[in-house]
């Protein structure tokens, strides 16, 4: 290539577009630490103590709840950051998914959730994922799904999730509320296996 086009070798990559990818033998790391560290020192939160989970364990968030109103533009700043980190977490999908219901008009209560996520980040902050180099590995395509029912207390909407990996190896990852609502757990199930079903169709 370099016959035709100007081009530098820069040799293995490091970093890419906040992406640590660490490459070994049989092994490649990407991670986020480097952006993490940035986003707590942004938003004033790298004091802050660490949570274990992202989010509170039996937490409901709902739009009219008479909290006191925020900044719409700190919300949705934070929340756009992490979206971002998403690409690397699918630890954190769902309740990035969750917390960005409420970029309009968001309050004191919404504050604190997303603040939770940033307490999870600060001690998960050497997460990433592992994608191991192995030829004996098992290479198809294998999905799991999941959802709630009725979670939403706006709408009674439930939520889908589904995991999709390569190999053993996480390749794709979503969460979201579904469209409809589901008038069963059975129902709001099979809605959920029908997007990952879906995204493994795409992949294949």
């Amino acid at each position: 290539m370099k016959t035709k086009f100007e081009m530098s070798d820069l040799g293995v990559m490091s970093y890419l577009l906040g992406l640590q990818i660490h490459q070994g033998v049989d092994s490649i790391f990407i991670h986020q630490q480097k952006y993490i560290s940035e986003l707590l020192n942004k938003f004033g939160m790298q004091d802050c103590k660490p949570t274990s989970t992202p989010m509170a364990i039996g937490e409901k968030l709902v739009r009219n709840d008479g909290a006191e109103k925020v900044s719409e533009e700190k919300y949705r700043c934070i929340v756009g950051s992490l979206i971002y980190l998403t690409n690397n977490r699918p630890d954190i999908e769902h309740v990035v998914s969750y917390v960005s219901r409420f970029v309009s008009e968001p309050n004191s209560i919404h504050m604190m959730a997303v603040k939770h996520i940033l307490c999870y980040l600060h001690g998960t902050c050497d997460y990433g994922l592992l994608y191991k180099r192995n030829e004996k590995v098992n290479e198809e395509l294998s999905g799991y799904s999941d959802s709630d029912w009725a979670e939403s207390g706006d709408d009674r909407k439930s939520t889908s999730g589904f995991v999709i990996q390569l190999g053993g190896n996480t390749i794709s990852w979503n969460s979201r509320k579904q469209k409809c609502v589901a008038l069963s757990s059975t129902k709001a199930e099979y809605l959920a296996i029908g997007e990952a079903a879906k995204e493994l169709v795409w992949l294949s």
